[in-house]
C-alpha cells in the first residue's frame, strides 16, 4: 500500500504528483492490469490429450500421402 503524507505549505497537485510516482515506482497498477487477463493454464491432461491428437493426425496425413490420397488444402 502506497501511502503520501501532505508536508506543511505543500499544494494539492504536488501532493498527487508524489502520489502518482510512488504508484508507479511501486508498480502495484502494472502487476494489477497484467493478472486482471490472465488466463488458466490448461491441465496437464488436456494437455496429452491434445497432443496425442495431433500425432494422430499427422500419422494419418502421412499414411494417406504414401497412398497418393493426400490433397492439401488452399491457403487463403
Amino acid at each position: 500500500m502506497v501511502e503520501v503524507n501532505k508536508k506543511p505549505r505543500e499544494t494539492t497537485s504536488a501532493l498527487l504528483r508524489r502520489f502518482t510516482q510512488k504508484v508507479r515506482e511501486s508498480k502495484i497498477l502494472v502487476n494489477a492490469k497484467k493478472s486482471r487477463f490472465k488466463e488458466k493454464g490448461m491441465s496437464r491432461n488436456v494437455r496429452r490429450t491434445e497432443a496425442l491428437e495431433r500425432e494422430r493426425r499427422r500419422k494419418e496425413k502421412a499414411k494417406l500421402k504414401k497412398l497418393g490420397k493426400y490433397e492439401p488444402k488452399g491457403r487463403r
